[in-house]
């Protein structure tokens, strides 16, 4: 592992495949020439729009998802990850999947979401996600990187199960990912602090791209798109509108933390 750039990509996707990929594809090359080497897209990057909307396409936003993200990691010789995007299951059913691309448009980590976001937020929007997702069984696994490190993966509402981040620290992760479509009421409190806390407690990198904006119907999310350090220090932050968080990934930062504060050397139960 060596210093490099990363990328947190943020979006207001819509009811709309081909815009949405437009735009995420103009974003990816906003942050290559900036300098970045590994670019993540946000949960549902590639549409965002009514549930039965997302089912009747969702073969279709499956299939286009992949190609796209194949083709500009080949382009751009980048690793990308595609933070969420429905797979689908049966006639009425998807996983919300992740997917991690590397240069050469090779798949290399797939994560099926297994925390679904079933919530009556007090803002009067009704959120059941388990509608139209089956959560995946299985927990994420690592990818290591000869260049970039070791990758965890997860998926915006994983971030307030902690539990899912220590198996991957146990695993000897240095770099989480939380793409996310995070609520405006619930970002505005939780966010930040939740990825600070996952990324103290493991002493990891966190790269969270996401969602900001006005979507579709009632639907509105929190935006700041962030990259945080083992310390918790927020290092980039994209605020509320479409663009790219920018920060360094540096391996001597996380050694110096992990030596300043070893506990992941101290735990009792593992």
């Amino acid at each position: 592992m060596k210093p490099y750039l990363a990328a947190a990509i943020q979006m207001t996707s819509l009811p709309d495949l081909d815009q949405n990929l437009l735009e995420a594809a103009e974003l990816i090359e906003l942050a290559v020439r900036q300098g970045a080497e590994i670019v993540g897209l946000p949960e549902n990057f590639s549409f965002l729009g009514k549930e039965e909307d997302k089912i009747a396409q969702a073969s279709e936003i499956a299939q286009k998802s992949e190609k796209f993200l194949k083709t500009m990691a080949q382009r751009f010789q980048v690793t990308i990850l595609g933070g969420g995007f429905p797979v689908p299951v049966n006639s009425s059913q998807v996983y919300n999947t992740a997917l991690l691309i590397d240069p050469s448009g090779t798949e290399v980590a797939r994560y099926q979401k297994v925390h679904l976001f079933d919530v009556n937020v007090p803002d009067g929007n009704t959120y059941r996600e388990s509608n139209t997702v089956m959560a995946g069984k299985e927990l994420p696994s690592i990818y290591t990187s000869e260049k970039l490190g070791k990758l965890g993966l997860s998926v915006c509402y994983d971030v307030r199960f902690p539990e899912l981040y220590r198996h991957l620290a146990n695993k000897g992760a240095e770099v989480l990912f939380v793409p996310a479509a995070f609520t405006a009421y619930t970002g505005k409190d939780h966010w930040q602090i939740l990825l600070q806390a996952r990324a103290i407690e493991n002493t990891c990198y966190i790269i969270a791209p996401a969602q900001t904006g006005f979507h579709y119907a009632m639907r509105q999310t929190h935006g700041h798109a962030m990259i945080i350090d083992p310390w918790g220090l927020i290092l980039a932050d994209a605020g509320e509108k479409p663009g790219v968080a920018i920060a360094e990934i540096n391996p001597t930062r996380l050694e110096q933390v992990r030596r300043q504060m070893p506990c992941l050397e101290h735990r009792v139960f593992v």
